[in-house]
């Protein structure tokens, strides 16, 4: 008796723990910080973003960054007053706009700053932000991020950022909002001088300072949003090559660890492939002026523009493993080809609101399974992307609240993916399917967008109001059910569990018959006979099948 209580109140435990953990997150409060943080407030509204000269110094001694930040901007109103992002326990030391110091207030991690001279619509204005401190380590970077202070085997300094949530603001002081992207920007990064900084762009020079450090000049000549902004330091070796693709030569360039140069000469292979693979489905790569770089980080790894990290071990799959539980994920590296899918999808078309980041994640996480259809077939991508549906948890909605920086559920990548997936089945079009990818890269080429700017697309090039398909696998985290019955030689089927008027068209095996039904939420019905009594839905689709046995 003694044992059943005791497992009685272990259970409790558990499922009471499990169930406050999940109204946490179904009722997360927000802060004003977090209204700040994630509002297009009127303090950013008034100008519009045109460059940054980004000039930092970077001590490994006490983990410290410093420097300035050159803010070009456009008047679009009139006002005085703007706002600059930078978290805590970063400083901003001064402002200065046309030689003259401003003055300025703090507001927890955003700094409000007093503008002396008229802001004139139309004009072109800059200030300079003077900064510096101790920015926050990274815990669990990538996810929780910050900056990464790490040695190497041979104990040289391994140091890098990553900040996407977070915010770019928690290193460097900048318009800290994704709706409004940089055109251009200038880097510089001062470091000790047996250590290398590798960020976005291209290399312009490298200059060594009489203190015996070295500053390294990058420009990107692409809009960049800031999360994608990123510094690596270490004790890196280059190798390079050059891609044959879509718009021309590509410069690929390749920045490891020194002791690591022959794993990544055989494991960065996948690069090329991968080039190949996604300017086939997704069209040329968005970046060519600024190159591709794949860049070895202390972590796992991240999306930087033009500057993607990579910490995979030098190993296929996810650290060695398959995500899919199919065997398909053990054939490519899973840093390589998700991340650089993020060039695509987050770097050259970039949600406006983190509360889409499915817009990011879900195509990527399908991407995966497009790489392996274009080497291994149509078969092996389903079966990939089918197989990751083990991984989702239907905990809380894929798309976030907004204007409060607040993502969604982690389903966004392999839920997302799935979406994606069964979309395709229902337009059965592969050729229009792949329009609509190329479609959307240049058609929303170098901008950021809001859900329903893809919603809207995916429909109208497909002919299909997709907008219930969204609602249910976006918005809900309920898995639509088909429910059906056999009765006296008549099937009849609808949807339950599910969104009103959910209406998405399935593939199904009908006494032994390949066939679409068009459900609904109503009963349908159509005749069959006594005997016939089998159904079998296709398993492209994410969805439960119930009997109904009166």
């Amino acid at each position: 008796m003694k044992s059943y209580i005791i497992t009685f109140i272990f259970l409790f435990i558990v499922f009471t723990s499990n169930a406050q953990g999940l109204l946490n997150k179904l009722e997360k409060t927000f802060t004003h910080q977090d209204t700040l943080r994630g509002s297009i407030t009127k303090e950013r509204a008034w100008w519009d973003l045109k460059y940054y000269h980004l000039d930092i110094k970077v001590n490994p001694v006490d983990k410290t960054i410093s420097g300035s930040n050159k803010v070009r901007y456009t008047v679009l109103s009139e006002y005085s007053k703007m706002q600059i992002d930078l978290q805590e326990p970063m400083q901003i030391y001064k402002v200065t706009q046309d030689g003259k110091e401003l003055k300025f207030e703090r507001n927890g991690n955003v700094f409000f700053i007093e503008l002396i001279a008229n802001q004139k619509v139309g004009e072109i204005k800059e200030i300079i932000v003077s900064f510096g401190g101790k920015p926050k380590e990274a815990v669990n970077p990538p996810w929780d991020g910050g900056i990464t202070w790490k040695k190497d085997k041979n104990g040289k300094d391994f140091i890098a950022s990553s900040c996407q949530g977070l915010g770019a603001s928690v290193w460097w002081p900048c318009k800290d909002h994704m709706y409004d992207e940089v055109e251009d920007m200038l880097i510089s990064v001062n470091v000790p001088g047996d250590l290398t900084d590798v960020s976005n762009g291209r290399l312009k020079s490298i200059k060594k300072q009489k203190d015996g450090t070295r500053t390294f000049n990058w420009y990107i000549s692409n809009p960049i949003n800031n999360y994608g902004v990123n510094i690596n330091i270490g004790d890196y070796v280059n190798f390079s090559e050059k891609y044959k693709g879509e718009n021309g030569n590509l410069d690929c360039n390749y920045h490891v660890l020194s002791y690591n140069l022959a794993l990544a000469k055989k494991q960065f292979k996948d690069v090329p492939k991968m080039l190949k693979a996604f300017e086939n489905w997704f069209g040329p790569y968005p970046f060519y002026e600024d190159s591709y770089k794949l860049v070895e980080a202390p972590y796992l790894g991240m999306e930087h523009q033009s500057s993607v990290t990579y910490g995979n071990q030098y190993k296929n799959g996810y650290l060695g493993r398959d995500l899919s539980g199919t065997g398909w994920g053990l054939k490519f590296d899973f840093i390589i080809i998700h991340e650089s899918g993020h060039e695509w999808f987050a770097n050259n078309i970039t949600y406006k609101d983190i509360a889409d980041m499915w817009i990011h994640e879900s195509f990527t996480n399908y991407s995966e399974s497009l790489f392996l259809e274009y080497y291994y077939g149509k078969e092996a991508g389903a079966e990939y992307v089918i197989g990751c549906r083990k991984n989702i948890e239907n905990d809380i909605p894929i798309i976030g609240h907004y204007d409060v920086n607040n993502e969604g559920s982690g389903d966004m990548y392999p839920k997302g993916a799935n979406m994606l997936h069964m979309i395709r089945q229902v337009i059965n079009d592969d050729a229009r399917w792949k329009s609509i990818l190329r479609g959307l890269n240049s058609t929303f080429y170098h901008q950021t967008v809001t859900s329903k700017q893809i919603e809207d697309y995916i429909n109208n090039q497909s002919g299909i109001n997709f907008n219930r398909v969204f609602a249910q696998y976006l918005t809900t985290t309920k898995i639509p059910v088909l429910e059906y019955i056999f009765k006296d030689g008549s099937f009849g089927y609808h949807w339950s569990n599910c969104v009103a008027k959910f209406d998405m068209p399935i593939k199904v095996r009908l006494n032994g018959i390949d066939t679409w039904l068009k459900p609904t939420t109503e009963w349908k019905s159509q005749k069959t006979t006594n005997d016939q009594k089998t159904i079998e839905v296709s398993k492209d689709f994410y969805v439960t099948a119930s009997n109904i046995i009166e």
